[in-house]
């Protein structure tokens, strides 16, 4: 992501209200937590506090905001308070300082029962074993959840069927757990958290216990799923890749501290400290930086009721190999060849219609760079669009931006640097025959 499309949506996320909102929050494990957080804060190391006073310090002093819709990740080694920090957000585990809110609603006051309902109706738990019933079929498992709310049968199957095909599960539904596969069995935990229609889901490693492949499958699928269903989900995982590749924002934590947070890209680019330094030092680009992180905005446009000779004179200036074709309402229609464009001009064509490839590669803004690389080997020197969730045309990717962004010092700037807008740039000579060019000149 760019630095003016990070402080876009800065200033947009400004004009919201954060769903979640922590507030120099800390917990301490022991009897003398107030000695262990002055010595903590004194500068004393975590494992000196914890030989001189016997306690322990899960988190100290987190700070952070979470936005509807947001996919907050935390990460970090084992024993650093990533998964005592989730459990405080709904209570599981009572903070020792510090303040949690809920929509506005101050948790850390509200009383037992209601406490209950806020879990019950609007705030998720799932844990790394979704603790399925055996002794249920997949429908029974799914509703469980919502048979727990006390909503009536026909509605719990209904939500529950919706459900096992988003997750693709279709025709399964009357399965016992023990018929599935563990990948299956994960989809059937997923959408048991998704049928309850709860607005904050809270993910403690569910992916973990899964081998390579299937993890990178429900990863997908989640995030499918989730452009979607736009829950707030605040996500707890070790993986690093997983971490830059889910989260929309991300939090690194260090003995109980929170080190770091930002979007992927800043965390990539300007790492806070030397562990953090360290910690993302061996991290496979092509893997976690996504199609919005290198895209560039394309220098001209064609439009569907533009005749050959208009647009090949536009790509002529520009000098263009290959155009996007957009409609008024800038929906990508396809992508034009000049060589295509050409012909056209010199058959007297007027429509453009018969030189627009529609099958042209296109990518969503979080499409992970890792698969963005084939379509430039199986194109070759072609651009790829980058649309949005309505199929509007929000950027481009030309081989030079792509390799800017698979590296760590450099990646295409609005200020400066290597010019990639030209979205395949080619001497204005080599653009169609020399009669059909200077007929686009003249055009």
């Amino acid at each position: 992501m760019s630095e003016a499309q990070e402080r876009t949506t800065q200033r947009q996320d400004n004009e919201r209200e954060p769903i979640i909102r922590v507030e120099d929050c800390s917990v301490v494990f022991g009897r003398r937590a107030q000695q262990a957080l002055e010595m903590r804060r004194s500068g004393k190391s975590k494992a000196e506090v914890e030989r001189e006073t016997g306690s322990t310090i899960g988190v100290l002093d987190a700070n952070f905001e979470v936005w509807p819709s947001e996919i907050f990740v935390v990460i970090g080694l084992s024993g650093s308070g990533k998964s005592t920090l989730l459990r405080a957000i709904n209570r599981l585990i009572e903070p020792t300082e510090g303040k949690i809110y809920l929509d506005g609603e101050y948790i850390s006051e509200i009383p037992s029962k209601q406490l209950r309902q806020v879990r019950r109706k609007k705030i998720g738990m799932v844990f790394q074993h979704f603790g399925l019933l055996p002794n249920r079929t997949v429908l029974d498992n799914i509703s469980f959840g919502l048979e727990i709310q006390g909503i009536s049968a026909e509605k719990r199957r209904k939500s529950a069927e919706d459900t096992l095909d988003m997750v693709g599960l279709q025709g399964q539904g009357n399965k016992l757990i023990t018929e599935l596969s563990g990948g299956m069995q994960q989809r059937v935990g997923l959408a048991r958290a998704l049928a309850t229609e709860q607005e904050i889901l809270l993910m403690d490693e569910p992916f973990s216990a899964l081998d390579p492949l299937i993890r990178r499958d429900m990863q997908n699928l989640f995030l499918d799923i989730q452009g979607e269903v736009k829950r707030t989900v605040v996500f707890v995982t070790h993986d690093l890749d997983e971490a830059l590749r889910l989260g929309h924002r991300v939090a690194i934590m260090k003995d109980g501290e929170i080190v770091q947070l930002g979007t992927p890209e800043h965390i990539l680019r300007e790492p806070a400290n030397e562990y953090v330094e360290r910690f993302v030092e061996d991290v496979d680009y092509a893997k976690v930086r996504m199609a919005e992180s290198v895209m560039v905005e394309p220098k001209e446009v064609a439009y569907t009721g533009e005749g050959p000779t208009v647009v090949l004179r536009r790509m002529r200036q520009a000098g263009l190999s290959h155009i996007f074709v957009v409609d008024r309402e800038r929906h990508l229609v396809g992508l034009a060849e000049a060589e295509e464009v050409a012909r056209l001009v010199e058959r007297n064509e007027r429509e453009l219609g018969a030189a627009v490839d529609e099958d042209a590669p296109r990518v969503g803004r979080r499409t992970p760079l890792r698969e963005v690389l084939p379509l430039f080997v199986d194109d070759g020197d072609a651009p790829v669009a980058v649309v949005d969730e309505g199929e509007r045309l929000a950027g481009v990717i030309v081989r030079g931006s792509l390799i800017a962004g698979l590296t760590t010092s450099t990646e295409p700037s609005e200020e400066g640097g290597e010019d990639f807008s030209g979205v395949g740039n080619r001497e204005p000579s080599e653009v169609g025959s020399g009669d059909a060019v200077e007929r686009g000149r003249q055009g």
